[in-house]
């Protein structure tokens, strides 16, 4: 990898600058929105695809394009840092630099930028002096473009939070347009990242939110109003933008589309949900490029320079990264590569200082990453089946086989960022799939209170959670749910039974709500002291050691979710 990154930064070194001539300018103005989301640390390409590095050409290039007609407003809709070992070991401030390098004019705070907790090695608050958010803020503070959430309240003040270079929206101008920008994060926030890191904050409804802070920018003379909104839904199609049959319509940032006043805002780039977008939703362009850097968003706005006005829009699909050319519309992992890759009939060359940077980072966890944990795997595990994964039971049997309890509960959609491949298991590979610090729990619950948990997970089916250590068998009659959980040695759970219930302390916290129904009044003590859950994955393969198969974690006549096919709507569970 280093020695790819440096070649690539000599390459570009040694391009020399071409004058260009200077035309007079038109009566229109176009200017290209680039949207990144949910990049979380991705610095560096993963075999040829995406990377801030690789998308830093593709910037260069597309700023060369607009260079005699317009202008570039390159902009990002939140979880930025989180999530790669090379941004996580200084957490997120190689991310910030690069975001620097690049030239961003804004970006939303996403759900995840509070994952680091109080600036250092706590990964949250044990002590008076610990500020909650004090990574996040140091971040804040570290970059030369302002942080945006208007929606992020302070319990203490009632109002917008009050932290240096966060605000709610600002104001920039590209070849005399006024571009007005905000930011709001989704109202599921406080329940997707750790809730002691979230201490002091609350999140306001988006709508309202937006409706407020763009009619400031249209007051205040803005041309184009932009929402930075990392909150999303998802298309499958982005063959015609106005056709939207193919999207989730229920999806969060369309409801809030189609309720925000015709003609307020012009363009939301979305997040949060890692998927595509490139649709018209009430007037307003939303777009979202997945996540990782694997692709960005680009909408081109012509703009009448006289009036202000927007007089054509070009809404592009998701553009995808590819560190090399493959055909026209092909995913970078498609097809077979054919040369360097270009865009815009620009060859793509890296920015030599997001390099360097990409380098430097990429040095310090390189060793760390390398490291075996002396298992070989036969096959991928990955996340794709339903109601269960392969990946998703490996963990929770990791979990439970590491620790003294009878079940073990993960939110394996969603605490799970990557699959494993076929070969030698790493550390490096191992931080991919479970990226964030959380510590090991184990907590008693009662039959009950994990019939109720399961009970709450059934229709939760794009994110259900996963689960060791018995089988769950659902049934509806007329309505009404029951649930039956049947232990590894046979034996039925009964609702007096106690049951010692490993998970992690997002999850205590609320996570994903998926501990929720059984939470008691004033919340479970958290551990201190405890293993990381990535930490504990490392010794449980280290323990296992030979090789792994995923028919080991997954028997398709022996399900741990047993559900109705189809399950009916109206199924729901009562105690009564």
């Amino acid at each position: 990898m280093r020695k790819i990154l440096i070649t690539t930064l000599i390459i570009v070194f040694a391009i020399a600058c071409v004058p260009r001539a200077t035309t007079p300018e038109s009566d229109t103005v176009v200017i290209s929105v680039i949207g990144t989301n949910d990049v979380h640390g991705e610095l560096v390409a993963q075999h040829d695809r995406g990377g801030i590095t690789t998308f830093s050409g593709y910037v260069a290039a597309i700023r060369e394009v607009r260079a005699d007609d317009g202008d570039v407003l390159l902009v990002d809709a939140g979880d930025m840092w989180q999530g790669t070992l090379e941004s996580n070991l200084t957490e997120g401030a190689a991310v910030v630099d690069a975001y620097n390098v690049l030239g961003y004019a804004a970006a939303a705070i996403g759900n995840h930028e509070f994952d680091f907790g109080p600036a250092g090695p706590k990964p949250i608050p044990e002590a008076d002096a610990d500020n909650p958010q004090g990574a996040l803020r140091k971040n804040a503070s570290a970059l030369q473009f302002p942080l945006l959430s208007a929606n992020l309240i302070d319990t203490s003040t009632g109002k917008i939070v009050d932290w240096e270079n966060v605000q709610a929206s600002t104001m920039v101008t590209r070849r005399g347009v006024k571009i007005g920008i905000l930011g709001v994060v989704t109202e599921d926030a406080l329940s997707t990242t750790i809730a002691a890191n979230t201490v002091g904050v609350q999140v306001a409804p988006l709508t309202e939110s937006i409706v407020i802070e763009a009619r400031k920018l249209r007051a205040a003379g803005a041309a184009l109003v932009v929402v930075l909104a990392h909150a999303g839904s998802q298309c499958e199609e982005f063959d015609d933008p106005y056709d939207t049959s193919s999207c989730m319509l229920a999806g969060e940032i369309v409801r809030v589309a189609n309720e925000i006043p015709n003609g307020l805002v012009d363009h939301i780039v979305a997040g949060h949900e890692h998927r595509g977008m490139a649709h018209v939703f009430n007037g307003i362009a939303i777009t979202s490029s997945y996540s990782n850097a694997r692709a960005f968003d680009r909408v081109d706005f012509t703009i009448d320079r006289s009036s202000g006005s927007v007089v054509n829009r070009q809404i592009f699909p998701p553009q995808a990264i590819c560190a090399k050319e493959r055909d026209e519309g092909e995913w970078c992992k498609d097809s077979e590569p054919r040369g360097p890759a270009s865009y815009e009939g620009r060859l793509i060359q890296p920015m030599p200082a997001v390099v360097a940077i990409a380098v430097k980072a990429s040095d310090v966890a390189a060793q760390r990453k390398a490291e075996k944990v002396g298992v070989y795997l036969e096959t991928p595990m990955t996340l794709r089946d339903q109601p269960e994964s392969v990946l998703g039971n490996l963990l929770t049997d990791a979990m439970l086989e590491s620790n003294e309890a009878d079940i073990s509960i993960h939110n394996v959609y969603g605490g799970i960022r990557a699959e494993m491949s076929q070969g030698d298991v790493t550390y490096g590979s191992l931080f991919r799939v479970f990226p964030f610090d959380n510590r090991v729990s184990v907590i008693e619950l009662s039959g009950l209170d994990v019939r109720k948990v399961i009970a709450n997970q059934v229709h939760n089916d794009r994110r259900r959670a996963g689960f060791s250590g018995m089988r769950a068998f659902i049934t509806c009659n007329a309505g009404q749910m029951s649930v039956q959980m049947i232990r590894k040695d046979g034996r039925e759970i009964q609702d007096s039974d106690t049951l010692r219930v490993v998970a992690n302390d997002f999850l205590l916290l609320g996570g994903d709500n998926v501990l929720t129904p059984a939470i008691p009044e004033g919340g479970f003590d958290l551990p201190r002291g405890t293993p990381m859950v990535r930490d504990a994955l490392v010794e449980w393969f280290k323990s296992r050691g030979g090789s792994m198969n995923a028919a080991e974690f997954r028997d398709p006549d022996n399900l741990r979710w047993n559900l109705p096919d189809p399950l009916p709507e109206d199924c729901s569970f009562s105690t009564n």
